[in-house]
């Protein structure tokens, strides 16, 4: 007789998750069920927590399979950084990122202004003296290329790379991919700089009349015009994490702007002179501004106080962040990078760069380690190893999606846009309620009735058996005791009115 012992499993159950991944990818706190009498809707609530943490244990274990890391720029002992040439760095990487590297000699129509789409592979081009170029970087293809024969003051795409918006010299004007004019809005004249919200669908313009003004380009209409009373609007960017517009103003302050209101949200006194630049990092925690007083401030705007401030001998005139923090500042036709500006003391840059010409745009792309600088001389692709996100979320900006992916992802995106009137300072108040509000909304109620109508606890109908406490059965109930306490009020009024009536007044002896 064989006797076959089966071998246990050394590590049963599933394979343990660090605690610190977990909450990486934590979605929410667990609600507070409801009696145990609500059944059903305790069996719903049961089965959404499931679902949300069985996705938070899944993101976590193919966090793992990511395919890209993020890395920076390291050199040999003794040696600096800044002082690697981009030639270096394109003979040292491989011949795709290499490519990465190159110049677009275009001295006729410059300086330029540059935007990158939202998935990072189209360009956008603006000169000075009208040239504008929409082009895919990535394969250096040419889609369009048109002369406007007036001076372009910046340039940005809109929610695909479809579609641009051009700030020319009296109006704002829109063009597809082909370079075909769609719109001329003649209520947007004279505007200096641009910002595209890309979950609300909005294009937010600042012009040089001090108007701060809101274009909602899915059905074409102006949302909110806004008159800043603080003078040209040349300086300007968004948070975003909040979709807040940062502006810049001559006087040293810096206001942050919202749709809904008239006023400034916050007004920050940054710089003794004029402020030159500013930049918001991805999560809206910190702010960076540079200033006519040659300094560099890094901002908490959580706090709305300041962090750090750097001297820098000529002073910055253009800012960027990259989406792994790092910096980029243009003083004249040098552009230096620094890392990890916000978190520690800098004492020198990361990488430097000089130019042809004086620079006049300044973008990082997004995803990768690239940033695009536009200058009198045309445009220079520089790369920056550390600058972009490794990884992408292929169902947001997805850099290879196909032409049917994106008409889709655009339906999806046009459903689920953000109305203007969320767009807050902090993101988490739409989820809580305005006890206030609600406090004054119950005192006019009580106020209008003559009586508390929640001073009394509300009738719960008791759980019966066999069917009894179903819905429908429940609702009679209520029904039925309401009724009844509508009968005994409407009888104890009548009661009152009666008593007042059999009362006798002084005027009694006029009526016949």
């Amino acid at each position: 007789m064989f006797m076959f012992f089966q071998k246990s499993d050394p590590f049963p159950g599933p394979a343990p998750i660090p605690e610190d991944r977990l909450q990486k990818f934590k979605r929410k706190d667990k609600l507070k069920k409801p009696h145990r009498k609500q059944h059903k809707l305790r069996d719903i609530i049961a089965r959404s927590e499931d679902a949300s943490e069985m996705a938070q244990k899944q993101a976590a274990r193919f966090d793992l399979l990511l395919p890209e890391e993020a890395g920076f720029l390291e050199g040999d002992e003794d040696e600096d950084t800044c002082m690697i040439s981009q030639e270096d760095i394109a003979e040292a990487v491989d011949i795709t990122s290499g490519a990465k590297y190159f110049n677009l000699k275009l001295s006729q129509f410059g300086p330029y202004r540059l935007d990158y789409s939202k998935t990072g592979r189209h360009l956008l081009l603006g000169g000075r003296r009208g040239h504008v170029a929409c082009i895919d970087w990535t394969s250096k293809q040419l889609m369009c290329e048109i002369n406007v024969m007036e001076s372009v003051n910046d340039v940005k795409w809109l929610h695909s790379e479809a579609m641009y918006a051009v700030a020319q010299k009296k109006w704002l004007y829109i063009y597809d991919s082909n370079g075909i004019e769609l719109h001329c809005i003649r209520k947007f004249n004279d505007v200096l700089r641009m910002q595209f919200l890309p979950y609300h669908f909005l294009l937010a313009t600042a012009s040089a009349t001090s108007f701060l003004q809101y274009l909602d380009v899915s059905v074409g209409k102006e949302v909110a015009a806004i008159c800043t009373k603080t003078g040209r609007l040349d300086v300007m960017c968004q948070n975003p994490h909040n979709a807040i517009i940062h502006l810049g103003h001559a006087n040293g302050t810096v206001t942050l702007w919202s749709p809904n209101q008239k006023e400034a949200l916050v007004k920050m006194l940054c710089h003794q002179g004029g402020v030159r630049s500013v930049a918001v990092d991805k999560t809206g925690t910190y702010m960076v501004t540079s200033g006519m007083d040659k300094k560099l401030k890094v901002y908490d705007i959580r706090a709305f106080k300041p962090l750090k401030s750097y001297f820098l001998p000529a002073g910055a005139a253009c800012l960027s962040l990259s989406q792994r923090g790092l910096l980029s500042a243009a003083t004249g036709d040098v552009v230096q990078v620094y890392k990890d500006v916000c978190s520690m003391p800098v004492t020198k840059p990361y990488m430097a760069h000089r130019l042809r010409g004086t620079v006049w745009g300044l973008h990082f792309c997004p995803f990768e380690d690239v940033l695009g600088v536009g200058h009198g001389d045309g445009f220079t692709s520089m790369l920056v190893p550390g600058a972009g996100e490794p990884n992408f979320d292929g169902l947001d900006a997805n850099p290879y999606r196909s032409a049917k992916q994106r008409q889709e992802w655009e339906v999806k995106a046009l459903m689920e846009k953000i109305q203007p009137d969320l767009i807050s300072l902090d993101p988490t108040e739409l989820a809580q309620v305005d006890q206030a509000t609600w406090e004054q909304r119950h005192q006019d109620r009580v106020e209008v009735l003559g009586f508390d109508p929640l001073a009394k606890e509300k009738f719960v109908p008791k759980y019966k058996k066999k069917g009894r406490s179903s819905a429908g059965a429940i609702e009679r109930r209520k029904k039925q005791v309401a009724h009844e306490e509508q009968r005994v009020k409407r009888k104890e009024r009548e009661r009152k009115k009666a008593a007042l009536s059999t009362q006798k007044s002084a005027l009694d002896r006029f009526k016949k």
